[in-house]
């Protein structure tokens, strides 16, 4: 094992892949001569060359459509969004085209491509820079959604999406790209759709993905001084869901809480919650807690955003209201 940064992570993931296939290469904004604005895709140029590692102008819609049609056309691109709040602009490209053509042609046409970018807060980026969509992309027949919480997860599951014959969003996050982590020498791949039980306990299941996993590490890390012992789940991909893990967890501990940093109407923890009170109702002790955003959008003050963010006192807070301490 070897500790790599996040970036390190997400560059080795497509460096490898690129190097397995001549197919694919990388698009966006900045991604060649700038060596990406995050420097994910630094040196990428100097070894695949500016076929295929390409600057893009600031079109969004534009160069979404081209990789869509080139993924239709036998290539695989790797297409990466400065932020996920500017796929926006590429939405139409992304959901009446690439998720829905295998459907529409029959089967003639598939789209194997990534859509890759940072999504969420990154600080004091004010309201139209800091949304999370992961829950729009994943209610989208379609689409994969995968959102990585460490450097091993983000490189195993990149290599794993860039295979996928199907359109995969792949979400980051800019506060995360120096993190560091462990990861193997050797090749290995992450089996999209598989969470990950990274902290076990009897006490309560604590379910989170993406850097919300940091608030539900240290919350569980809190509460264990207490004696409350948290099972910590990192879903890892929001489409598809691992429904069986989580599941098996709350019958063990009886009680759920989720962090999720996003709007709580139709989040990924208002589906879960569904889920889990329609399959292991009978196993809880107690209602299920969600922390998310508050519903207001991202403020840009420090003191305000850190009000309407989830954070670690109000999880703690939510496990002690399911614990009944």
């Amino acid at each position: 094992m070897r500790e790599i940064q996040f970036r390190e992570a997400l560059r080795e993931a497509m460096s490898e892949e690129m190097r397995r296939d001549e197919n694919i290469f990388l698009m966006g904004e900045e991604v060649a001569e700038y060596n990406g604005a995050y420097k994910v895709s630094q040196g990428m140029l100097d070894e695949f060359g500016s076929k295929r590692v390409i600057d893009t102008p600031i079109t969004e819609l534009g160069f979404a459509g081209v990789g869509v049609g080139a993924a239709m056309n036998g290539l695989r691109p790797i297409i990466e969004f400065m932020t996920f709040n500017f796929s926006l602009v590429a939405i139409d490209q992304i959901i009446n085209s690439a998720a829905k053509m295998r459907s529409m042609s029959a089967g003639q046409y598939g789209v194997p491509i990534v859509f890759r970018g940072p999504t969420g807060n990154a600080g004091q980026l004010s309201q139209q820079h800091s949304q999370n969509f992961e829950n729009w992309y994943a209610n989208t027949p379609g689409l994969k959604v995968v959102v990585p919480s460490n450097p091993y997860d983000a490189k195993g599951l990149l290599k794993t999406s860039i295979r996928d014959e199907n359109p995969v969003i792949f979400m980051e996050s800019e506060l995360m790209y120096g993190d560091k982590g462990e990861v193997p020498e050797e090749e290995y791949l992450l089996e999209i759709g598989q969470a990950d039980i990274v902290r076990t306990g009897s006490d309560v299941t604590l379910l989170s993905f993406g850097k919300m996993m940091k608030i539900a590490d240290a919350a569980a890390r809190e509460l264990s001084k207490e004696g409350t012992e948290a099972e910590v789940i990192n879903l890892r991909t929001v489409r598809p869901i691992d429904y069986t893990t989580i599941v098996e967890s709350v019958k063990k501990t009886n009680r759920l809480v989720i962090v999720e940093e996003a709007w709580p109407l139709a989040s990924i923890s208002s589906e879960i919650s569904h889920h889990v009170q329609r399959n292991a109702f009978d196993y809880l002790d107690a209602p299920i807690h969600r922390i998310t955003n508050k519903d207001v959008s991202l403020p840009y003050a420090p003191t305000l955003i850190e009000e309407v963010l989830p954070n670690i006192g109000r999880t703690i807070e939510a496990i002690k209201a399911v614990t009944y301490t």
